[in-house]
């Protein structure tokens, strides 16, 4: 057990304080209450008292004043007694709340989930059928399209859940993170989700954590799952935002501060009198964009717009149940952050961020000059609004008002426009409270409840690919070719109403703040500040009825998955590690530059092969950058001469049994939480992936699946490898916890190298690795116990 005085130690070593504040006092929360954890969820309730019980014990331990991101953590300890605590580097059992999947992810999952042989999942679970959906020519449309073209998917889905006990979302019911915000997010809580989004959940206090289907799987089994203790940074809020400024302008500037990778192993705590002034959706966009810098989720503290949004979303006993326990809904005074960010929400200004990173934040004063001084296409040719990020009532209000003004002046959008509602209660409610009917009287094309091109779920036709050209989203994520899978498109991130306003223009130049329009009666004007309620004044309206509850009696529910199917596959375990050292393999790829799990595993078109390994195996690092020729999709293969696509390559070795590595640069596998990315290599015969860093959930997901996740302990020592050296990775024989293995590489010219490989992982986690993978050890555990 580490001593709670080093920890102490530890602590203050690196910690800023955060200004004081009443000191938690012992709960009045009692075991004999009980909450409905959800509205759907009969006989689940939310454990209030399992917190109190964990944190009583873990105050002792620690003595020191906790944040809230610890409390909420450590709160849902396994064993609050004997955890080790120490903030970036103990590996803690945690006991989640729930466990939400979107389609594409659901997929595997619960094919991973079958091979456990379990009656039922352990925990409330969700599926959600958000990712399927292209955009091609309006809502309605393109859902029954997709209804048509996924069937036997979305069966899939449908029956999997009701026969081990998932909620199920309908196709058209909206994206997954805008319904657990609506339905089953609650302050306190602990969830962990199949999408890296997921951390959207903040925005109601809840510590909501994206992670890999079988993380999923761990928790649906009811096994403890394991994250590393994160780090806590605290971003202090102060003053009042105006004029064009919105939540959005706040999590744009944080990510242009700590850039993509500058939240790995770290929760972000926002603080301070500014959270008071933030609508709860609003917390939620930043939360959700916190994915982009690499954090391991971002939540902020319970406060009456928290509970006006429970209550507004019918659910007013959370609401009272989190007010008596609001203690610990809050950090502690004097809790220790590693770091503290502060921000004047007075100073504050609008941002737009990109292109072809999230990171590239830029001051909308700044912008225009930003523009030509870098030849970026000025012309704006889409404007898009919506998506997990940004699709709540009160960004289509805020929206809706800056297209009323320009319909008064008699002007329609000059660029393509279109809007995502999030979810079909959002729909609904925009339609009957009238944005709706603004936003298409202003040229505008509403979409379905779904990712859409946010994803590059997206059909787009105005431009041929290969040509430069510019769009601006209110989405989250702008990689490159991520939307539309054209290099060339240079994709901007902004808030919702900056985007409405910039497609009335037409221009990326278009400062609404300063600029004005030539209205149809030949006059200028310059649009008013945005202006919207953050609730519906006479309620939400649920629309469509698109959820599934588990049956209450399974009867004869059969799960069908036909072997000649393209789209579904049944799982075959991944061989186990055969006890030696891996031996002079070749490097498929020398990955340069940034990949992310985009490059890895491409999304769009692809999606329909999320639940089909070999299939979408074809196409793993189609999109990285070889630095062998600077192309991608286009690597030698050593045992022939030829050059192929990577795919090509990677089959070729796995059929003459030689199995091979990929060398990656820095923050490897940032963005999505897809474990496609991992399960592919490990599919096509990779045994290791060797970089300068890598981004959280995508270092997990490989150990998850047998990889070897390595980094180098030199930076510098990926510029020592060549891609044509045959390596071998010695000393897994005594594969050890925080003890580093060798990389043996051999030139070409026979002389011959040795590099230092840093790990992460721990004992059980090493485990993983003997035995395959994952799921390989808890299928050897449920053998063993029947």
């Amino acid at each position: 057990m580490f001593a709670s005085g080093a920890i102490s130690r530890t602590w203050k070593a690196a910690a800023v304080k955060a200004p004081l504040r009443t000191f938690a006092q012992s709960a009045t929360a009692s075991s004999a209450k009980k909450v409905q954890i959800s509205n759907v969820e009969k006989d689940q309730y939310i454990n209030y008292q399992r917190i109190e019980d964990n944190l009583a014990i873990v105050r002792k331990r620690l003595g020191a004043p906790m944040t809230l991101a610890e409390k909420i953590v450590y709160g849902h300890l396994d064993d609050a007694h004997n955890q080790d605590i120490e903030r970036g580097k103990s590996y803690l059992k945690l006991r989640p709340d729930r466990v939400a999947c979107q389609d594409a992810t659901a997929q595997m999952a619960l094919l991973q989930f079958m091979s456990a042989g379990l009656p039922n999942v352990a925990v409330p679970s969700t599926v959600h059928c958000d990712h399927l959906i292209e955009a091609q020519v309006g809502g309605a449309k393109d859902l029954s399209r997709a209804k048509d073209i996924n069937k036997e998917v979305y069966d899939f889905l449908s029956s999997s859940c009701a026969k081990y006990g998932l909620g199920f979302w309908r196709p058209g019911s909206g994206i997954i993170h805008q319904i657990i915000l609506e339905n089953y997010a609650f302050p306190g809580g602990l969830m962990i989700g199949t999408d890296s989004h997921t951390p959207n959940a903040g925005g109601l206090g809840m510590v909501a954590i994206g992670v890999g289907g079988a993380d999923a799987v761990d928790v649906m089994a009811d096994i403890p799952w394991e994250l590393k203790c994160p780090k806590v940074i605290g971003v202090k809020l102060t003053g009042k935002m105006s004029g064009w400024t919105s939540a959005k302008d706040i999590i744009l500037k944080v990510a242009g501060i700590l850039t993509v990778k500058g939240g790995t192993g770290a929760i972000v705590e926002y603080f301070g009198p500014g959270v008071d002034t933030l609508s709860c959706t609003g917390m939620a966009t930043i939360c959700n964009m916190g994915a982009e810098i690499g954090a391991t989720t971002s939540l902020f503290p319970y406060n009456s717009r928290m509970s006006d949004y429970l209550k507004a979303t019918l659910r007013p006993q959370i609401a009272e149940w989190a007010d008596s326990f609001q203690h610990n809904l809050k950090a502690d005074a004097g809790a220790n952050y590693d770091q503290i960010i502060e921000i004047d929400l007075n100073t504050l200004e609008p941002h737009i961020n990109g292109p072809f990173t999230p990171d590239l934040a830029t001051p909308l004063s700044k912008f225009k000059e930003a523009v030509k001084a870098n030849d970026w296409p000025a012309k704006l040719e889409v404007g898009l609004i919506g998506s997990c990020t940004n699709s709540s009532y009160e960004d289509m209000s805020r929206s809706a008002s800056i297209a009323k003004e320009a319909l008064d002046h008699g002007l329609k959008c000059k660029s393509i426009f279109t809007i995502t509602p999030g979810s079909e209660q959002i729909r609904a409610t925009i339609e009957k409270d009238g944005q709706m009917e603004i936003l298409n009287n202003a040229g505008g094309v509403v979409l379905a409840n779904a990712c859409g091109p946010c994803i590059g779920q997206w059909d787009r036709q105005d431009v041929p690919k290969g040509t430069k050209n510019s769009i601006i989203t209110s989405y989250n994520r702008n990689f490159t070719g991520r939307n539309d899978a054209n290099p060339m498109t240079h994709a901007f991130v902004a808030s919702p109403e900056l985007v409405t306003a910039m497609t009335f223009a037409g221009d990326l130049t278009f400062d609404p703040t300063k600029d004005t329009l030539i209205g149809a009666d030949g006059k200028p004007f310059k649009f008013s500040p945005p202006n919207g309620n953050e609730l519906p004044p006479t309620g939400y309206d649920a629309g469509e009825d698109t959820y599934q509850p588990p049956p209450s009696e399974k009867g004869d529910v059969q799960v069908q998955v036909s072997p000649t199917s393209n789209r579904l596959q049944l799982l075959e375990p991944f061989k186990k590690w055969n006890g030696q050292d891996m031996n002079d393999m070749p490097i498929l790829i020398k990955v340069k530059g940034k990949c992310t799990t985009d490059h890895i595993s491409m999304a769009g078109p692809w999606l329909k092969f999320r639940g089909h390994l070999d299939n979408i195996s074809n196409n793993m690092l189609i999109g990285a950058l070889n630095s062998e020729n600077n192309a991608v999709n286009s690597v030698k293969n050593q045992l022939t001469g030829e050059y192929n696509t990577v795919p090509g390559v990677a089959r070729d070795y796995k059929a003459k049994n030689v199995p091979w590595i990929v060398i990656g640069d820095e923050n490897y596998g940032e963005g999505s939480s897809r474990e496609h990315a991992a399960l592919e290599v490990r599919h096509l015969g990779g045994a290791a992936v060797i970089t300068k860093s890598f981004a959280r959930i995508h270092e997990t997901n490989c150990k998850k699946q047998g990889l070897l996740p390595l980094t180098f302990a030199n930076p510098a020592d990926y510029d020592k490898i060549d891609p044509f050296d045959k390596v071998s990775i010695q000393g897994l024989t005594s594969f050890k916890e925080a003890v580093p293995l060798n990389l043996h590489v051999k030139k070409a010219d026979g002389s011959a190298i040795d590099i230092k490989l840093n790990h992460t992982f721990n004992e059980d986690q090493i485990k993983w690795f003997k035995f395959g993978s994952a799921l390989n050890q808890m299928a050897a555990k449920a053998q063993a116990r029947a």
